[in-house]
């Protein structure tokens, strides 16, 4: 499935990094704007679909750095565990979302909350299922 265009090899080191920054920012801003961990982490798999295609499937799981099915457990839990602090903590209805202000040396006040946590879920969810298909399909192929 390795592309032999240079360009395209070269592209895709650089590439990359940016890609999973973008899906970064896409899934912190998604609470308050359009965005979230849906698009985040469809952003962050196809950066990783296009390492795949632009170098060999070793060094996209290298890249991952996880097995991409492990992702899926990892943001279901995540979620999940997003929804219990308002129905154990507060007596509230379940995925009641909570706000817990904290301040942090660099960033000053910075807002910690249960939609922040869902979102994080989602968005490994999503990189973990688009690259389960991406690679076993890269898997069969070869």
């Amino acid at each position: 499935m390795r592309m032999h265009s240079l360009i395209l090899r070269t592209a895709g080191h650089f590439l990359l990094p940016l890609l999973i920054l973008f899906s970064l920012w896409l899934l912190l801003r998604g609470h308050n704007e359009p965005g979230g961990g849906f698009i985040g982490g469809l952003v962050a798999a196809a950066a990783i679909a296009l390492y795949l295609f632009t170098m060999d499937l070793q060094a996209a799981r290298k890249a991952l750095w996880v097995d991409p099915r492990n992702l899926i457990g990892i943001g279901l839990t995540l979620a999940v565990l997003s929804a219990i602090p308002g129905a154990v903590l507060h007596g509230q209805p379940f995925f009641t979302s909570q706000w817990w202000p904290m301040t942090l040396p660099l960033l000053g006040e910075v807002k910690l909350s249960t939609p922040l946590i869902f979102d994080i879920g989602v968005y490994l969810v999503v990189i973990g299922s688009v690259l389960t298909i991406v690679l076993f399909l890269a898997e069969a192929e070869e």
